[in-house]
């Protein structure tokens, strides 16, 4: 089945002419390995040597990080420098500047020995002076050459790999909040800084608490490596074609059946991937040329599938890398961030389903006999999710993350046995441990890296003008103040990774919100929110332009539609700081209530943007459901009386105009026939 669709999917790719910047993205991102193609890719272009220092590395990066959680943890002086190092070489390694050059020449070996050596010269400096860092007084004692030497090698071994292998719109913003720490001193008004000596900022980002090796890459360490390795395993162990299938298997049982098995497939398989564009291009190539088949246009298939990848790291168990960053920095059990996401996670993706089932009858796309399940039965296989199933368990009793991610890992692996199909070989075993490696590494580098923003965002104080500007906001309109702030997570969120868009808008905007009377939980969370669905926010969507790719559909088209799919992403963080219950907060009766306003609010969205409810909708008639939906935004109970009032009313309306139109609809059909 795969492989037929991957051809389908190549040949709805064929190149088109005068594509737009943002088409031809979309075709590089959608051409992308996957992350096995991609490890394969690595070993196969490597010398010998290279291959050889790659998975010596790697055995020791494991035996390190099990070290530290099943024996005993090292000095923190020790540990996260060697998480930071081990992550720098093996980026160093694993994308040579000579692959990734035009002209690719060998002389720019001589450039990445420069940067081996110099993450070994960091990690040795560290190492030696363990003992006297530990009783070293921050911003008392002096910076001497050594301290000065290292800090500076290791912020251009940092600023260098964001470059490579991250992005380069984050080496833009950490140069800029850089280049404010210096010529802050020059601008007028608020903003203004009175600057700082350069031993001083070297002090501050390479060994402050809030600098590189602050609390995001103290998560990096303690909590994200396991999972990632979990991911991988579970993937590449059967677990995850399960879940792909138990989307796809929909796919000829209900109306506009491909497009929710899409939703589920994405959804479920964003658990376990904490990349949204990596998410699109594994389960894209099933799901879209199936919706295409159906009688979804391109870009209403991309945009569906664009939607569900983001959403995955916003459902629990598994979230984004962020809610694990989330659960480190307030300080509170990732269990409970899990929890409180439930509501809001099921809001998203049943407006999802929502929109595409009422686009299906819309459009009278029925079942389509062409389209149907051929995989292997998933009853047999459902075994496969035991790993996943053991993990929630040993979350919710309380287990350490890092321990419940290793044993589930370990019992991914002896299930891997079960099955012939599933046995891994050694050269799997390896290509498995070789990516959940690369994986860790492309986080640690983000986590540290923003750690450089932190540092300097925490000295100048700007953190605590930008709350004075959002508190001024917020003293005529909280709704106002949280507008400002949802539209500066979403400018991050648009052109940085989601772990490092939340790490910086919780830098600038959480003290904010927080002062306006809003709890850690729920302030974190509204960032974290607009943080993941800035994947899918024109002008800059990654998520949706590769979906686009995919399909051979317009990217700029597609992100609009992916925009106004996932609607009630948006909204539900400003309900959910409103009314607190939409995260558990507080008594059974309020999240009742709060999740039927939710649920009748997600409904009204749905009609507004699918245009169709009981029948095709004129504009005014959107118009009325997106104004009802809106109104439960708002905290008064009165808003909520005259939401449902009108709401009842207007479906009644809706109801009885439905039927009308669809006798109307009858009637012409047989008098065309008798003609």
């Amino acid at each position: 089945m795969s492989e037929n669709i991957k051809a389908e999917a190549v040949q709805d790719q064929a190149v088109k002419p005068k594509l737009s910047k943002a088409d031809e993205l979309g075709r590089k991102l959608a051409k992308e390995d996957g992350d096995e193609t991609k490890i394969a890719k690595i070993m196969k272009a490597a010398p010998a040597w290279r291959k050889a220092v790659i998975i010596g590395l790697s055995v020791f990066w494991v035996s390190f990080q099990l070290y530290i959680k099943l024996v005993k943890p090292l000095d923190p002086w020790l540990q996260l420098p060697l998480h930071m190092c081990l992550a720098l070489v093996m980026v160093w390694l694993m994308n040579p500047m000579q692959e990734k050059s035009k002209n690719h020449s060998k002389l720019w070996w001589i450039y990445d020995a420069l940067l081996l050596a110099g993450a070994c010269y960091v990690f040795f400096y560290y190492a030696s002076h363990a003992k006297t860092l530990d009783y070293r007084l921050y911003s008392v004692d002096k910076m001497n050459f050594d301290d000065v030497l290292a800090g500076t090698i290791l912020i251009i071994e940092c600023m260098e790999a964001v470059r490579r292998v991250v992005s380069l719109s984050l080496f833009w913003v950490i140069a800029f909040f850089m280049a404010y720490a210096w010529f802050g001193q020059f601008i007028p008004g608020i903003f203004h800084y009175d600057g700082i000596s350069y031993p001083r900022f070297i002090e501050t980002l390479s060994l402050g608490e809030n600098g590189i090796f602050g609390s995001p890459l103290g998560t990096s360490l303690n909590t994200l490596f396991y999972f990632l390795m979990f991911g991988c395993f579970f993937a590449n162990c059967g677990g995850g074609s399960v879940l792909t299938d138990a989307g796809l298997s929909l796919s000829d049982k209900t109306v506009g059946g491909p497009a929710k098995a899409a939703v589920i497939s994405s959804g479920l398989m964003g658990m376990i991937s904490g990349s949204a564009v990596a998410n699109v291009t594994g389960t894209g190539v099933f799901t879209i040329p199936l919706m295409k088949k159906t009688g979804y246009s391109s870009e209403e298939a991309g945009a569906v599938e664009s939607v569900a990848s983001t959403g995955g790291q916003i459902m629990p168990p598994i979230m984004g890398a962020g809610a694990f960053v989330m659960a480190e920095i307030i300080g509170i059990q990732y269990v409970k961030i899990a929890a409180a996401a439930i509501i809001p996670a099921i809001a998203y993706f049943v407006a999802a389903l929502m929109v595409v089932h009422l686009i299906a009858r819309k459009r009278h796309i029925g079942k389509n006999p062409n389209v149907h399940y051929t995989g292997n039965p998933i009853l047999p296989r459902v075994y496969r999710l035991l790993p996943i199933i053991v993990l929630v368990f040993m979350i919710v009793r309380g287990m350490s993350l890092p321990r419940a991610g290793i044993i589930c890992t370990v019992l991914a692996i002896i299930i891997s046995f079960i099955s012939q199909d599933t046995r891994m070989s050694p050269k799997k075993f390896l290509y498995t441990v070789l990516d959940g490696i690369r994986q860790a590494a492309n986080i640690a580098i983000p986590t540290a890296s923003c750690g450089i923003m932190i540092g300097i965002v925490v000295r100048s104080g700007i953190a605590v003008k930008i709350a004075k500007i959002i508190d001024k906001t917020g003293n005529n309109s909280l709704f106002l103040a949280l507008v400002v702030a949802s539209l500066g997570c979403i400018i991050l969120g648009m052109a940085l990774p989601t772990v490092a868009a939340y790490l910086i808008a919780n830098t600038l905007f959480i003290s904010a919100i927080q002062g306006l009377g809003i709890s850690a939980l729920t302030a974190n969370m509204f960032i974290f929110y607009f943080g993941v669905v800035a994947q899918i926010t024109p002008p800059v969507c990654l998520a949706s332009f590769t979906a686009a790719g995919i399909a051979g559909g317009s990217a700029w088209k597609t992100g609009w539609k992916a925009f106004s799919f996932a609607i009630t992403g948006f909204i539900v963080p400003f309900m959910f700081v409103y009314r607190p219950a939409l995260l558990l907060d507080g008594t059974a009766l309020e999240i009742i209530q709060s999740g039927l306003m939710l649920a009748f609010a997600t409904f009204c969205l749905a009609g507004c943007v699918s245009s169709y409810m009981f029948g095709d909708l004129k504009t005014w008639e959107r118009i009325v459901f997106a104004v009802i939906a809106f109104m439960f935004i708002l905290p008064s109970g009165m808003s909520d009386v005259i939401g449902l009032l009108a709401g009842a009313v207007f479906m009644g309306y809706r109801v009885l105009r439905g039927k009308k139109e669809g006798a109307l609809s009858h009637t012409d059909t047989k008098a065309a026939v008798n003609v």
